[in-house]
């Protein structure tokens, strides 16, 4: 197998760095704030800058990464169809995001998440939340996308794993120093290579499936593999499958799933400040856009997993799939990539660069945003100048990648595979931090002491209920569904995604009684303005997002 490069690979990778590259430049000097030294909210938000689809494509740019195009695929080779509902439901969540999130968001001009904390809570609140997202954007999200992202373009272009994280980190901050407004636009282009380099991937594979049956076309090559691997195509999992633990039934649909979607896409700085610098209107047409382009995304980053699984069970890939002597599901999607023809191999190695540099850019400028106007302006210089403020962001940008450099040949990813250690460990606070936000948009009388409970406390039950089987039997709890028994440990587990079900409901319980107990007591929380109007939607979004629900509907019917 040929992992290297041909000279038209790298003619056609080069000329996307110089297209995404010119283009950023071009943007930069067209569109920066005419403002002396920059403007803070001009830099990190590109306030009143970005179009609905250039907010669109930057949602997906900054969403798909090595961990859905190596992950994803790697969980499609491990599990199939079934990891798609990351995907599919994530379309739906978007128009719930749109509908009732962004509208509070932009109503009471909240720029970002810990400041949506202070105003709605108190600053202690927004501090502990600030610090806490820094860590795990950086130790978690930016480490996982830079180890992975590198870790597939190593095994596809043969250059070392060192230097594949040291380019891609350093063509991400280039990115990054330009601010949202060069994100936002040339993510644009980096989605363009991502669909283009992805579909053509998954031609590919479906055309070698279809080859090693004596066929041809993608649709034959569709058919064997639905003939070939059906229990790859099952969107909801029994209990007697050996990935229940990571998809757990009918709870990828009423469970825990939606804490996963709805706390990633509306409670997450990364994501939502794409469109919280646009009015209304042109942040759901962009957040609607991004729903559409969800519905194909199982296309570019599943299907190449099933199609490598079924062309391995056949006998191939035998030693490619291996790693340290093991079997690693994350490489069937770059051991396909190094089966595609010279030119067409470069496009889709562009595709791969352009996923994992727009997620690390995004991330960064996340980071940046967050350090620069909730702990910097806060804390050490509250009467810092908008200079100050864009130069803080640009050296955090540029610290936070070396933190990440220096922390991803250490990371730490488990057998699980590369998609599902970043979401079982970011879920370890997702349910306490959801918990937060809902009750924050929807109950006035919610208090900041029980904001505190469901910040610290979610986060310890996490950790209680991970760790509960270690010295508890949870047999008990199998007949109900609620407790499967891990082949590794021979133990009865709680998945997941159930688990981050019982802390969420326990968080709402106790911040519903805290705030019940202080409210008595006659402490007045703090309020937002929330007005039933904001969620009413123009015909033309509420067309789309109907079409929206109903493909997703069908697919699900098609899958269960």
């Amino acid at each position: 197998m040929n992992n290297i490069l041909s000279t038209p690979d790298y003619l056609v990778f080069l000329v996307y760095f110089v297209i995404v590259a010119t283009y950023g430049i071009w943007v930069y000097n067209k569109k920066r704030s005419k403002v002396a030294g920059g403007d803070s909210k001009d830099y990190f938000l590109a306030e009143g800058s970005l179009t609905w689809w250039a907010i669109g494509a930057s949602l997906i740019a900054s969403n798909i990464s090595a961990e859905q195009f190596i992950g994803m695929s790697g969980s499609g080779f491990k599990m199939g169809l079934a990891i798609a509902t990351y995907e599919w439901m994530a379309a739906i969540t978007l128009i719930i995001v749109a509908v009732f999130f962004i509208p509070v968001y932009l109503k009471n001009k909240i720029f970002t998440m810990p400041q949506f904390l202070n105003k709605r809570y108190n600053g202690t609140v927004a501090m502990i939340m600030a610090v806490f997202w820094l860590a795990l954007y950086v130790v978690v999200n930016l480490t996982s996308i830079l180890y992975l992202g590198a870790l597939a373009v190593s095994s596809i272009s043969g250059f070392s794993l060192e230097f594949c994280m040291y380019a891609i980190a350093v063509f991400a901050v280039i990115i990054t120093l330009g601010g949202m407004k060069v994100i936002g636009y040339t993510d644009v282009i980096q989605v363009f290579f991502l669909i283009l380099g992805g579909l053509a991937t998954t031609y590919l594979a479906l055309s070698l499936v279809s080859e090693n049956y004596g066929g041809e076309g993608i649709l034959n090559g569709y058919a064997i593999m639905t003939d070939k691997a059906s229990e790859h195509f099952q969107m909801i999992l029994a209990k007697d499958n050996e990935n229940y633990l990571d998809l757990p039934g009918l709870s990828v649909l009423i469970g825990g799933m939606w804490i996963v979607n709805l706390n990633y896409w509306g409670c997450n700085q990364y994501i939502t400040q794409r469109a919280l610098g646009a009015d209304l209107k042109t942040a759901r047409n962009g957040i609607l856009f991004a729903a559409f382009l969800k519905l194909l995304m199982p296309v570019i980053v599943v299907l190449p997993g099933i199609a490598a699984y079924v062309l391995w069970k056949d006998g191939h890939f035998q030693t490619e799939m291996l790693q340290g002597g093991e079997l690693n599901p994350d490489r069937a999607y770059p051991v396909l990539l190094n089966l595609l023809p010279s030119g067409l191999k470069g496009l889709s190695f562009a595709a791969l660069t352009a996923a994992v540099v727009a997620s690390l850019a995004g991330k960064a400028n996340s980071v940046a945003t967050i350090f620069s106007l909730d702990i910097y302006q806060k804390v050490f210089n509250k009467s810092a100048s908008e200079r100050q403020l864009v130069n803080t962001g640009k050296i955090t940008i540029i610290v936070s990648m070396i933190l990440a450099v220096l922390i991803a040949p250490h990371l730490g990813i488990d057998k699980k595979g590369g998609f599902q250690y970043i979401q079982e460990y970011t879920g370890f606070v997702s349910p306490g931090i959801f918990a937060m936000f809902i009750l924050g948009f929807f109950w006035k009388k919610t208090t900041s002491n029980a904001a505190l409970f469901a910040t610290i406390g979610g986060f310890l039950l996490s950790v209680f209920f991970k760790f509960l089987p270690n010295f508890a039997d949870l047999s008990f709890l199998h007949s109900t569904g609620f407790a499967v028994v891990n082949p590794a440990s021979g133990l009865y587990e709680i998945p997941f995604l159930d688990r981050m079900g019982f802390v969420f409901v326990i968080c709402i319980i106790g911040m519903y009684l805290i705030s019940k107990i202080e409210n008595a007591k006659g402490v007045v929380p703090n309020g937002l303005e929330v007005d039933t109007k904001m969620f009413k939607a123009h015909p033309g979004f509420v067309v789309g997002a109907l079409l929206v629900t109903l493909v997703t509907a069908a697919l699900y019917i098609m899958y269960w």
